[in-house]
């Protein structure tokens, strides 16, 4: 497994035991069985980013801190150069770049995405992530086929959604070509600001 994957399981794992959650309390908190969270913590699986997310949340850090060990220092505002933001490879084929890593106590998430087009998955059920919040996705180039529970959507470029994360979505590039949007992922609201 790759070396960045086992960094990842430890910190999270680290941060588990020193806040003295057991693996079952993350597990439940991730959504995902005990078993399948700890293949995660020992390093023996990939992570997506929904996992990463709702770690990071469970854990009370950023998820900056999560997959590079350093925490966020910048408070007023930070600047992320053209092709310089924080590469994240989460999900097959997909590339993520973080483009507010340096920033700390952020309210969203800002990615730049690229979505890979790839024929075999045209005609297959579009995989559905939950995490709780809400997330804008705008496209930048190429075209988005875009899952909200039983509602399929084809985006372009130019075209946007908002929608309720906390509800199943999913995406994949369609149109024979990859997909670049930029998604910005916003946290819930605690219960004294809604």
């Amino acid at each position: 497994m790759e070396t960045r994957v086992k960094e990842i399981a430890e910190r999270i794992k680290g941060l588990r035991e020193i806040m003295e959650f057991t693996p079952e309390e993350v597990a439940e908190a991730v959504g995902v069985s005990t078993e399948e969270y700890l293949r995660h913590e020992n390093g023996e699986t990939d992570f997506n980013f929904t996992f990463l997310y709702k770690c990071a949340d469970k854990l009370d850090v950023d998820i900056v801190e999560l997959l590079t060990g350093d925490n966020p220092h910048l408070s007023f505002y930070s600047i992320v150069r053209a092709g310089t933001g924080l590469d994240i490879k989460r999900r097959e084929g997909f590339r993520y770049e973080h483009l507010a890593y340096r920033f700390k106590n952020k309210i969203a998430e800002t990615f730049l995405v690229t979505a890979p087009y790839r024929e075999e998955e045209q005609d297959q059920p579009i995989s559905l992530s939950y995490h709780e919040g809400q997330e804008f996705d705008y496209i930048l180039s190429g075209s988005l086929k875009t899952q909200m529970e039983g509602h399929v959507e084809i985006l372009h470029a130019g075209d946007a959604i908002y929608y309720d994360s906390g509800r199943g979505h999913g995406m994949i590039a369609t149109g024979g070509k990859e997909c670049v949007f930029l998604a910005v992922v916003m946290r819930a609201q605690n219960e004294e600001e809604k």
